[in-house]
């Protein structure tokens, strides 16, 4: 299997299989097996890569931990606050990064992208502002909405989000790239 592909599965699958499983047996079904498949994804990256891949680590934990207390206390509200801890965390270690010379993306877009110092500041500062405003688009969400709703929003709305969001960078990232002019 191509690894793009093979990446991209291992990071999405949980999040689909999350939403199948919710689908045919709700939210505590759901739960229970988003932290198997969250465990099974770093499992099979550090079998297929040989490391441990931070982002996939730490949401498997936060999914263990807020899944852990959702299924022990029969409370949804956990899950639902997963993405938005996972969101301010990832936010706040680009922003504060940033802020200390700490460019902590180039670990997450250094292969695929070649950019000026300038261009990597820039992107930080994007990408850490979206993953807050994530965190706070998923708060009024699940406060907001059914269960049903959430799930469908967690999956497709914020898959569709960062997808749109990425997408729009492509003038930002070619404006500042750092490769030889063609």
């Amino acid at each position: 299997m191509n690894p793009q592909l093979r990446k991209l599965a291992l990071d999405m699958g949980p999040l689909f299989i999350f939403f199948v499983a919710f689908e045919f047996a709700g939210i505590f079904f759901a739960t229970g097996i988003f932290m198997i498949a969250a465990l099974t994804s770093v499992a099979l990256g550090w079998h297929f890569e040989k490391k441990l891949s931070p982002i996939p680590l730490l949401t498997a934990i936060l999914v263990l931990i807020a899944g852990g207390l959702t299924l022990y206390l029969r409370n949804d509200v956990f899950i639902k606050m997963k993405p938005t801890g996972l969101y301010i965390i990832f936010g706040l270690t680009l922003l504060g990064g940033l802020r200390f010379n700490r460019l902590f993306i180039k670990y997450v877009f250094g292969e695929a992208f070649d950019l000026t110092e300038k261009g990597w500041r820039g992107l930080t500062l994007r990408w850490g502002i979206f993953f807050l405003a994530l965190a706070a688009i998923n708060e009024a969400v699940w406060r907001n909405t059914s269960t049903a709703t959430w799930v469908s929003f967690k999956v497709w709305g914020i898959t569709g989000l960062i997808f749109l969001f990425a997408l729009a960078q492509t003038p930002f990232l070619l404006k500042h790239d750092a490769g030889p002019e063609q």
